[in-house]
């Protein structure tokens, strides 16, 4: 599908569902939180917001869910496979995937998964470190039916400092299944505190 259909389609799906977007992009590579992540439908608003945008996402998914007969639809839309049982290396992988290409945006959702959690995974933030990219603050508030990017910042390696930026932001953004919220911390602050 060409950019300006994929925007008049978003454009035309939002508008209808009553949803804003905010925002703007002004890197050609980053890392984009994709937060509070807590239903299916997420996807759908988290696509039609980029292609409104006119940014191409990559993402990252179950890997379950790239089986036939619908995964080709999914890597078509911008998937790419991840079996979270299994560690290979990821966040190098994705690191070296954003250093090699001229142009990448990569949208990780923290919490990984829809269901609450007391910890944000950390992939997203080491992602961007070891990358040396950005990470922009993408958002999906269903509260207020607002989609987009908060801003951007590059991860300084003190995690709990850099957390507090992400905690300020998210603090009123609400997912569609609030009681799936994720609370925003990293295991890794934990450990600093205990240390």
């Amino acid at each position: 599908m060409r950019p300006t259909m994929k925007r008049l389609l978003a454009r035309t799906w939002l508008k209808l569902n009553g949803w804003k977007t905010f925002g703007t992009i002004d890197h050609d590579k980053f890392v984009m939180i994709a937060a509070p992540h807590t239903s299916n439908w997420d996807l759908i608003y988290m696509l039609a917001v980029g292609w409104e945008m006119n940014v191409k996402i990559r993402w990252l998914g179950k890997h379950t869910i790239f089986r036939p007969p619908f995964g080709w639809i999914f890597r078509r839309l911008g998937g790419i496979p991840v079996d979270r049982r299994a560690h290979h290396n990821l966040v190098e992988q994705a690191a070296q995937h954003l250093r090699e290409a001229d142009a990448m945006v990569l949208a990780v959702p923290p919490a990984g998964t829809r269901s609450a959690r007391p910890y944000w995974k950390s992939g997203f933030y080491w992602i961007a470190h070891t990358a040396g990219v950005p990470i922009a603050l993408g958002f999906l508030d269903y509260g207020k039916r607002e989609g987009g990017v908060g801003g951007f910042f590059t991860p300084t390696g003190d995690v709990h400092k850099d957390m507090d930026v992400l905690r300020e932001f998210y603090a009123d953004k609400r997912g569609k299944i609030p009681k799936n919220e994720s609370r925003i911390r990293l295991r890794e602050e934990d450990r600093e505190e205990a240390a």
